[in-house]
């Protein structure tokens, strides 16, 4: 595990830098110790502002935090880095589990005996074949009753530059985020399951 600090008008103290490590130490349980985390502390006016970026398997996973002290922010900065990790082990382990799909083993007599009886025979031979149930998709499916939920934090209500949309889509723990750019066009951030952030541009 590497850890870079950054100090912007701020300089790092070894109580932060200890306070950084013990909470980077629990995160190596969820992804290991193979990652490298990149701290950025920074003040802007009476702001303390906490950016941590953790780099593991070519993935980013960014959180920033701002408050009245820099404890305080580096805190908050940790948690969101903690949830988003869990979410991107349960997403690792979902892609994980699930192996791709192979063609079932048929035996070598299967085609010629079908020919031969016209029919389908599931087992070792026709002799010793099964009659198999096969079932039929209803007619119409029963769709689930939508509930919808309005959005509140998932729209910029700022013209945001691409880096400054992810970096909002970050802090908010958005999977989807709407903005503008500044030059007025919409677009959408999009979290897939692998963790990669999709731009969908309006027309």
């Amino acid at each position: 595990m590497n850890v870079e600090y950054t100090g912007r008008q701020y300089e790092v103290s070894p109580s932060v830098r200890k306070q950084v490590e013990h909470s980077l130490a629990k995160l190596q349980k969820i992804l290991g110790s193979n990652f490298d985390t990149h701290v950025v502390l920074a003040t802007e006016k009476h702001r303390y502002i906490a950016e941590i970026t953790i780099t593991v398997r070519d993935q980013s996973i960014v959180g920033l935090a701002q408050a009245k002290d820099m404890p305080a922010a580096v805190v908050e900065a940790l948690d969101r880095i903690h949830r988003q990790a869990v979410k991107y082990k349960a997403r690792w382990r979902t892609r994980k589990r699930h192996p791709r799909k192979r063609a079932p083993h048929k035996w070598p007599g299967a085609a010629k005996e079908k020919e031969e009886e016209g029919g389908t025979a599931v087992g070792e031979s026709l002799a010793r074949s099964r009659a198999v149930l096969v079932h039929s998709f209803p007619s119409s499916v029963r769709a689930p009753e939508v509930h919808v939920v309005r959005a509140q934090d998932a729209v910029a209500l700022r013209p945001l530059t691409l880096e400054e949309a992810i970096k909002e889509a970050e802090f908010r723990d958005r999977d989807v985020f709407v903005f503008r750019d500044p030059q007025g066009r919409v677009k959408v951030l999009h979290r897939m399951k692998d963790g990669k952030m999709e731009l969908i541009e309006a027309p």
